[in-house]
């Protein structure tokens, strides 16, 4: 929920982000912009060779920049270790959160026996049900759903409509955004040939629950499964996109990243600091090690070292899915290649053997 922007001096700037400035601290600034949108007194950043025509042309009052930039004149710079996350503090000093008043709105539904911090913030339309426990600051929007017996932890913030169902516990500073849900039945049947109606799909009850750690982000209509018994963990400080799936009873250490569209399927575990790019799927029941790195719209059918990065369908070393790649584009001609030099050998020997 940020606020409208508000103006600073380039000095105080520079010290936010621990900043060598190169120019006037103070030349006041009141926004932020990328490189070719920004205008006079605004910061933008430029962290990215690729970017160096847009930064000689900018024309932002200040630049964040790396430590080995040399000053240019007409331009002051913040030299920094690290310029995009020196930008998205700096976003958040321009543009920093509010929360609504605490309380209770008259429309939500709070049942008496759940217990509700008087410093949270339950918003239109909310519920939060029998048993549930709802932290210090956290705010509910309208439509959000606690279950019962469930917890949430201090200072999270569940935008409409999303949902943590029963007995399943979020930790503190976690953020749901619009429609996740955490707790759904995981997807478990046992085919019955002789069910009471005919064969059928048994439905496994789900009975375990979710825990989301501390400081976790899950995006947008993301769904994590409660577990058929125990646990689906998601760990310390991971961050889950838009339309991500975890299945009934993974384990997603901390810090790991995973964008949208992927899935990790049941009691598969993804290890700390590991990035599922988009579209990425994991079977079940293997391990993606600690700081491995998946490359999009891959398959991972098996195992992943620590550390290794993988690439393509099924997942194998990056290395060697790139030359596979480059040589997939030669096939044709290495096909009618092949075909002539069975022609050939067909006629030599007919020609031996006459």
């Amino acid at each position: 929920m940020p606020s409208a922007p508000s103006a600073h001096r380039l000095g105080d700037i520079a010290a936010h982000v621990r900043g060598e400035l190169l120019g006037d601290p103070g030349l006041l600034v009141h926004g932020l912009n990328g490189l070719e949108e920004a205008a006079p007194g605004e910061v933008s950043f430029y962290g990215n060779p690729r970017y160096r025509k847009q930064f000689e042309a900018t024309r932002a009052s200040a630049v964040l920049v790396g430590m080995d930039a040399q000053a240019r004149e007409g331009l002051a710079l913040v030299r920094v270790h690290n310029p995009h996350l020196a930008y998205a503090k700096l976003l958040s000093l321009f543009h920093p959160a509010s929360r609504p008043e605490p309380g209770i709105h008259p429309s939500a539904h709070v049942h008496p026996e759940a217990t509700v911090h008087p410093e949270a913030s339950v918003r239109a339309g909310a519920v939060v049900e029998r048993g549930a426990h709802v932290g210090a600051r956290t705010v509910l929007h309208p439509g959000a759903y606690v279950g019962e017996s469930a917890r949430v932890g201090d200072d999270c913030v569940l935008y409409p409509h999303a949902t943590v169902r029963e007995r399943c516990v979020v930790g503190s500073r976690v953020i749901l955004h619009a429609s996740s849900v955490v707790g759904a039945d995981g997807f478990g049947f046992a085919f019955d040939a002789e069910g009471e109606a005919g064969p059928e799909h048994f439905k496994i009850p789900q009975v375990g629950i979710v825990r989301i750690e501390d400081d976790v982000e899950v995006g947008a209509c993301t769904c994590i499964d409660r577990a058929t018994v125990g646990e689906t963990v998601v760990g310390r400080g991971t961050k889950l996109d838009n339309l991500v799936q975890i299945a009934h009873n993974v384990r997603v250490g901390p810090l790991s990243l995973i964008c949208a569209q992927a899935g990790v399927s049941g009691s598969a575990e993804v290890g700390t600091g590991v990035v599922l790019a988009g579209q990425v799927g994991v079977v079940g029941h293997i391990r993606v090690g600690d700081l491995a790195k998946v490359g999009a719209q891959s398959g991972v059918a098996h195992d992943v070292p620590d550390g290794q990065v993988v690439s393509g369908s099924p997942a194998i070393p990056h290395r060697d899915w790139l030359r596979a790649s480059a040589a997939s584009g030669q096939l044709a001609d290495l096909l009618k290649e092949v075909r002539a030099l069975r022609r050939r050998v067909e006629m030599l020997e007919k020609e031996k053997g006459g």
